[in-house]
């Protein structure tokens, strides 16, 4: 799917075989199942499983909690490939993130507890931050955890949650200190979905990524032990929150520059093929010229991504910069993606085509991992 064959400075030798077998594993093993995971609104328990088989859920994890000692670029390899082969319904990245948030804050009980399950894909994850009042702005959460002795009780409402549906595991943001202003008083929880006073609602029907379970979560005095506060120290949550969500947007940058490099190799296929007045579509002036554009914006977007799986590599990724790429390389996606499917006429507004999926699916990119206005505000006060 890469643009003149170009191959990223950050993958050597033993992430060329890495993803020689993801890519094998992903087009045998899920995508042939892709259309019915669309049609049930979520994906197969033993795909997860197969997946974390494979080693690549938390492949950057520590091998003493259930990882593969990799770098952060195996991870990106895996995106990559789930992206080109266009296997959509399966949110690895939920189990990815909510992973990190405990190597990086949890307590040595809870990464043992909590980290071999999550990389096997024996626990599918969750992250209940969003609710029907609150978006991109985590300050003004409402759900409330009160402490009752060595337990704590768990009130609110969250919304738009990922893997919602399949999750055994959710982490969960709330208030622990009601009189706090602002981020002050919020902390993360732990919460096993078979906990009395959690309920799902229904899964929600969405535009875009049908196959991925989103829905909505109550909690009404969910007693969870004091244990599941993440870190054991109340009032954290925030620094938590703000340490992880770079990486949370790098994840959805690497994966639109994916989708950018998908989009124009199905264009460029198509209107070779194609037909239109005795010649094929690539060989009129405007499609020519159109894709040349396309191809460099490409090119372009692939460094980007590049950059930032590098920094992420080395550790030297900052808010700024995945503020950047996620707000920028999103934007050029849905653009891209717009202009690929014209050349399909009518049968790009076909579901059965790989780049009206796209186009639905791209949408959303814009929105979650915070909104790209809220990025550009992050961005614009590093000026």
């Amino acid at each position: 799917m890469r643009v003149e064959n170009y191959v990223s400075p950050w993958e050597d030798a033993d992430l060329v075989a890495f993803r020689d077998s993801i890519r094998r594993f992903v087009r045998e093993q899920l995508l042939p199942h892709e259309d019915k995971w669309r049609q049930q609104h979520r994906s197969d328990r033993s795909a997860w499983l197969a997946c974390g088989e494979m080693g690549m859920i938390l492949p950057d994890m520590p091998s003493e909690y259930g990882g593969a000692d990799g770098t952060p670029a195996h991870y990106a390899v895996a995106m990559e490939e789930l992206t080109y082969a266009g296997a959509m319904s399966i949110a690895l990245s939920i189990n990815h993130i909510v992973g990190h948030y405990i190597l990086a804050s949890g307590t040595e009980a809870q990464k043992r507890q909590w980290l071999p399950k999550i990389a096997s894909g024996e626990c599918i994850c969750s992250i209940a931050m969003t609710e029907p009042g609150t978006g991109s702005d985590l300050q003004g959460v409402r759900t409330r955890a009160v402490k009752h002795g060595d337990k704590y009780l768990i009130s609110g409402s969250k919304t738009f949650i990922s893997n919602g549906q399949n999750s055994d595991m959710v982490i969960v943001i709330a208030k622990t200190d009601l009189e706090a202003k602002g981020s002050r008083g919020i902390s993360l929880f732990i919460v096993d979905t078979n906990t009395p006073g959690f309920q799902r609602g229904k899964c929600l029907d969405k535009i875009g990524l049908p196959g991925q379970d989103t829905s909505e979560m109550f909690f009404q005095d969910c007693e969870v032990p004091a244990d599941c506060l993440l870190g054991g120290v109340e009032g954290q949550g925030f620094v938590q929150l703000m340490q992880q969500l770079p990486y949370e947007r790098a994840e959805i940058s690497i994966q639109a520059a994916a989708s950018l490099e998908r989009a124009l190799a199905l264009t460029v296929e198509y209107t070779r093929e194609r037909k239109a007045f005795g010649k094929s579509i690539l060989d009129f002036q405007n499609t020519r010229f159109t894709l040349a554009e396309v191809k460099a914006t490409v090119l372009a977007s692939r460094l980007f991504a590049d950059l930032i799986v590098q920094r992420w590599v080395d550790g030297t990724l900052d808010t700024t910069l995945a503020s950047m790429g996620k707000f920028w390389l999103t934007d050029r996606q849905g653009e891209v993606i717009d202009d690929c499917l014209q050349f399909f006429g009518g049968f790009g507004y076909m579901n059965e085509y790989p780049i009206a999926r796209m186009f639905a699916d791209a949408r959303v990119a814009r929105i979650y991992g915070g909104a790209n206005e809220i990025q550009r505000e992050l961005v614009g006060r590093s000026l």
